[in-house]
């Protein structure tokens, strides 16, 4: 079932996306060597409950923190911890927001200290191919549109395309209908209708495409060990364009 957001939705909405990026830029501010994630994860917590929402992660499913850190080779539902992060590593920050009854999701992808050039070239294209499928999310398209233009950006590039994580819709729950996958054919799947609102969310391999779950029951990691990216934006579906609830403005200028 697709649930239509009216346009007052569609700002109750933006209100929590827009609590996303700015926990984000908090934690640009922080993230260099020497930081652990579960810094980060608190700060992102305390941030969130101070500016009036809840985290949307926290106990979904049993997840255990505000955020989902994702390290190197990790690609998505890294749970924080005691590891430090180091001069070369690339951080995955996933964070949602509850507020208004209404949850908030947006992904980046952080470089840490020196990064190799191979891999900040992931980054870049991981980035890149996120605002490919944005492009493609309008009114008379099809899901398969989006995942498309994803998908052909991320391989012409040389990386490959996570197929068995997808984006989805947002609204009062975190995860609805449909399903956005980060792959697929032009002019298959949903059509996209004004008043839907999708997150969009390329996970993109430096290495294989293929990811196995670790141990402890969250973790996905490639399964030939090579870094990952992820970036993420929630998006309502327009006529001309699609409109961008979510923000990096407050990572990108913690950043500069």
């Amino acid at each position: 079932m697709i649930y239509l957001k009216t346009s007052e939705e569609i700002e109750l909405l933006r209100e929590s996306n827009m609590l996303v990026g700015k926990t984000l830029g908090e934690l640009a501010k922080i993230i260099r060597p020497g930081v652990t994630t579960l810094e980060l994860d608190k700060v992102a917590e305390e941030f969130i409950r101070d500016n009036g929402g809840e985290p949307g992660f926290l106990d979904y499913g049993g997840f255990p923190n505000t955020l989902c850190i994702s390290i190197n080779d990790q690609v998505v539902h890294g749970i924080p911890s005691s590891y430090v992060l180091e001069s070369g590593d690339i951080v995955s920050v996933d964070c949602g927001v509850y507020m208004n009854n209404y949850h908030g999701d947006s992904a980046y992808t952080f470089p840490v200290g020196d990064v190799d050039t191979e891999v900040l070239n992931l980054l870049k294209t991981t980035k890149e191919s996120l605002y490919k499928g944005i492009e493609a999310a309008v009114e008379g398209n099809r899901i398969g549109d989006v995942g498309y233009a994803v998908q052909q950006h991320a391989e012409a590039n040389g990386f490959s395309v996570v197929r068995e994580l997808v984006g989805h819709g947002v609204g009062k729950d975190l995860h609805e209908d449909p399903q956005v996958p980060n792959y697929g054919r032009r002019g298959q799947g949903v059509k996209l209708k004004t008043g839907m609102v999708i997150a969009i969310e390329p996970m993109i391999n430096l290495g294989k495409r293929q990811v196995v779950q670790e141990e402890d029951g969250w973790t996905i990691v490639t399964k030939d060990r090579k870094p990952s990216a992820h970036y993420e934006h929630t998006v309502a579906i327009g006529k001309g364009s699609a409109d961008i609830l979510s923000s990096f403005k407050f990572v990108e200028e913690a950043l500069k």
